[in-house]
This record gives C-alpha cells, sequence and structure tokens, in this order.
C-alpha cells in the first residue's frame, strides 16, 4: 500500500469499511430537523478531519491481525461534498441545493490505492509468493439518498462504487454495490449500518488469489487459476458521539466501527486464505475526529 505509510494504513482501514461518507450523512441527519432550519456548522462549508487507530487482516484473506493508524476526512465546499470512499477519495458533483430535499443524488470521480500483498505480510508462507505492486484505481461513485424513512432525521443511501486499475498492478476492474442506513439516536449520538457485496474481474483474482508454479515451488503451496466474480460480501456498524452535546455546533467527537467480511468465490477457494487464513475477515477501528 505505501505511497507513504500513513497512506499505507489510511488506505487498509476504509478498505475494511470506515466509510466517512456514512459519518458525514449520519453527522447531517441529525442536524437537519425539519422544524429546526439552524443546522449549524451543516449549513455551509464544512470540514470534519480526524486520526484513528484499526485492527485488521494483514492482508485480505489473512487471519493474523495488526494495527493501523489513519488519519480520516470529510467534507463540503459550495454544496460539494467530497471525503473517503473506500481507501480513496470522491468528489460528489452533484450539487447540494436542496438541504430539506428527501431525495439526494450522487455522482462523482473516485480514486483509490490499494496496498494488498504489498506489506505488512506477517505470514511467511504468503510473504515468499512476493509482493504485489501498488495500485492506483480510477473510476466513479454513483447513488441516491432518501431521508425522512423510519423517522424524521434518518437516511437510506443506495450507491456502487466502479474502478479500474491504471498503474498495471493488477489491470482489473471492481465493482462494489452498499446500502446503507442512518439515524441519530439524540443530538450527540448517531449510528450507521451498511452492507455492501464486490465483484472483481478475472485479472484482480488472478493478482491476488492464483498461484502459478514458482509461487508453489517457492512458498510450499498447490497452484491455483483464480476466476473473478463475487469477492466478498459484508457488513458494518459505525457510531459516533458529538463530545459537546450537539452534532451542530461541530467540535471533537469520538467514533467506533465493527465490521465484518467474508469471502467467497474464488477469493475463499484460494490457498492464501483457505490454508494459509481465514474467508471470515473482522475490524474493529475508534478515533476522535473535529469538525468546524
Amino acid at each position: 500500500m505505501p505511497i507513504s505509510k500513513i497512506l499505507a494504513t489510511t488506505c487498509a482501514l476504509f478498505a475494511f469499511g470506515l466509510s466517512q461518507a456514512a459519518f458525514a450523512q449520519a453527522q447531517e441527519a441529525e442536524s437537519s430537523k425539519a422544524d429546526a432550519p439552524d443546522r449549524g456548522v451543516f449549513a455551509g462549508d464544512w470540514l470534519t478531519i480526524g486520526i484513528g487507530g484499526g485492527y485488521g487482516p494483514s492482508y485480505e484473506g489473512s487471519d493474523d491481525y495488526i494495527l493501523f493508524p489513519a488519519p480520516l476526512a470529510q467534507g463540503s465546499v459550495g454544496g460539494f461534498d467530497f471525503g473517503a470512499r473506500g481507501p480513496g477519495l470522491y468528489v460528489d458533483l452533484v450539487r447540494d441545493t436542496n438541504a430539506e430535499g428527501n431525495v439526494k443524488f450522487l455522482a462523482g470521480p473516485l480514486f483509490r490505492v490499494r496496498t494488498d500483498r504489498n506489506n505488512n505480510i506477517k505470514d511467511s508462507v504468503v510473504r515468499s509468493l512476493g509482493k504485489e505492486d501498488v495500485a492506483i484505481e480510477v473510476g466513479a461513485t454513483a447513488g441516491v439518498s432518501f431521508s425522512k424513512v423510519l423517522n424524521p432525521y434518518d437516511s437510506l443511501s443506495l450507491s456502487t462504487d466502479i474502478q479500474w486499475d491504471v498503474a498495471k498492478a493488477h489491470r482489473g476492474r471492481l465493482i462494489s454495490p452498499n446500502i446503507s442506513y442512518s439515524t441519530p439516536l439524540s443530538t450527540a449520538i448517531f449510528t450507521n449500518l451498511s452492507v455492501s457485496a464486490t465483484h472483481v474481474d478475472g485479472n484482480y483474482a488472478d493478482t491476488y488469489f492464483s498461484i502459478d508454479a514458482a509461487g508453489s515451488a517457492a512458498s510450499g503451496l498447490p497452484t491455483f487459476d483464480a476466476k473473478g466474480g463475487w469477492k466478498s460480501y459484508g457488513a458494518s456498524l459505525l457510531g459516533g458521539v458529538d463530545l459537546s452535546g450537539d452534532a451542530r455546533d461541530g467540535g471533537w467527537g469520538v467514533f467506533g466501527l465493527v465490521s465484518y467480511s467474508k469471502l467467497t468465490g474464488d477469493a475463499k477457494r484460494s490457498p492464501v486464505t483457505s490454508i494459509r487464513g481465514d474467508a471470515d475477515q473482522w475490524f474493529l477501528a475508534g478515533g476522535i475526529s473535529y469538525t468546524f
């Protein structure tokens, strides 16, 4: 992953589902009361920054876990939202000009850095297969959000990301649909539940889950020819607390995340998972943020 160590660990954290888009959406849901026109800090341009730490697998499919530090960023300028989307950044080019509307659309470019199997591989057998190059993935994200679904302050979002590697690391394509539900529990506490899946093509699967004759000789693992298809599905639960007691005034907050994903198809059957790792992938994270 490393373009730098911080970027590497940031990408690893977001790769396991910490969506700052969901974080901001939940904050806005808290502050956009139909009977209260004052949305506080979220009425105009705003930015959330912070630092968090995560604990997750050392590579996708690993059963060895490591710690990651990770900075966070999310915001809106001139009605255009931006921030983290998976291990990278996105910009929503659909300008938010109607804060009270119940339906909002998002669409825009997406940039990701993928460093899986590039460093921090704890398993010596998998490490003997060699490092993979850092992938630079460029694509787009699109979706729609519905507010006031079950209560006046919640939102339900449906979105899909698609990206292609332009750095010739895996030369593949990924498609990731996501459904997310956010609701505040008070003016200070919010929750977000999301479910997602990822479909990959044969190039991606071959890079991260195949083992050729040379790799088999180096590692002792059997050869394996991975095909494209659905790679994984999972769910995450994100919670946050505004430390002032009211999210509308910005300031300091804390968040926590628990995420689970299940590898499927050839990603599950690959020896790097089935013999040396585990198809069940857990991730825990927590941190502190500041909004202004």
